[in-house]
């Protein structure tokens, strides 16, 4: 009886080790993830959206910068090459997608925090449609171009 624990142990470690030893090698990892939002603002609205990105959503960005739930943010600009694309690229970068999921509480309780109730949140959502269409927007996970350590 003994004898045959000690083959079964052993037969464990010896798939383990198999398994292990067929792990894929990839010369690459996952690195943060990011969300993006593509957005057009309204004729002759620019400087009035960036504006508000330079006050508001920064202002929100840093907080959360701050209580660790983000790691950085990025505005691109970019001249629309058709009535339909956008010229405003906001990005905002997580650890990982579980930490942006875990984070969501303290997100809406942050927003709060700075901009008060949801009623006030959303007058502040129906005042930036009068400046810009949110065309979309993407999750991207970056890719480091190096094998993990």
């Amino acid at each position: 009886m003994k004898s045959h624990r000690i083959v079964i142990a052993l037969l464990v470690v010896l798939a383990a080790a198999l398994a292990v030893g067929q792990m894929v090698n990839r010369p690459f990892h996952n690195g943060s993830v990011w969300t993006i939002a593509f957005i057009r603002t309204h004729a002759g609205m620019d400087n009035a959206y960036l504006t508000y990105l330079t006050t508001d959503w920064k202002r929100e960005q840093e907080a959360l910068k701050q209580e660790g739930i983000i790691l950085s943010y990025k505005v691109l600009t970019t001249e629309p090459h058709a009535a339909t694309d956008f010229n405003v690229m906001l990005m905002v970068e997580y650890k990982d997608i579980a930490t942006m999921e875990a984070n969501e509480a303290k997100t809406d309780a942050l927003g709060q925090k700075l901009f008060g109730s949801d009623e006030k949140i959303q007058q502040g959502y129906k005042n930036r449609a009068e400046m810009r269409d949110v065309l979309g927007d993407r999750l991207a996970r970056e890719i480091i171009l190096e094998p993990k350590k």
